[in-house]
C-alpha cells in the first residue's frame, strides 16, 4: 500500500483500494521511513507465556469434580497444591464453568 501511494496510483487512492484511513496510511509510512519494513509486519498476537491450564490439569479438575461433585473450588485447589500442580482457585473456577460443571441448586 505504501509503495502504491508514494509510487504509483498516490495516497488516496491507495488509502481507499486499502480500506484505511489518511492518518493511518501517514502514521505507517512515518513507521517505515524510521524503522523499517519489518516494523509493520503484522507480528503474532497474544502472550508468549505458557498456559497454566494445561489439558492435564483440566483432565485431573474434572476428574476430581466427578468423583465428589460437592467439593469446593477451594478443596479442589489445594487437592492440585498436594498432588504437585501449581493452579489458583480461579483457573480451578475457569474450568469447572468452562465444562458446564457447577454445582446444581437443589430447591
Amino acid at each position: 500500500m505504501l509503495i502504491e501511494g508514494q509510487c504509483t496510483i498516490g495516497v488516496y487512492e491507495a488509502i481507499k483500494k486499502y480500506g484505511y484511513t489518511e492518518q493511518r496510511y501517514y502514521q505507517l509510512l512515518k513507521v517505515y521511513e524510521h524503522e523499517g519494513s519489518e516494523a509493520i509486519m503484522d507480528k503474532k498476537r497474544g502472550s508468549d507465556k505458557k498456559p497454566v491450564r494445561t489439558k492435564e490439569l483440566e483432565n485431573q479438575i474434572i476428574r476430581m469434580r466427578f468423583l465428589d461433585p460437592l467439593a469446593s473450588t477451594d478443596l479442589i485447589t489445594r487437592k492440585l497444591s498436594q498432588m504437585g500442580y501449581n493452579v489458583s482457585k480461579r483457573s480451578v473456577e475457569r474450568t469447572i464453568t468452562d465444562y458446564g460443571l457447577q454445582k446444581k441448586l437443589i430447591r
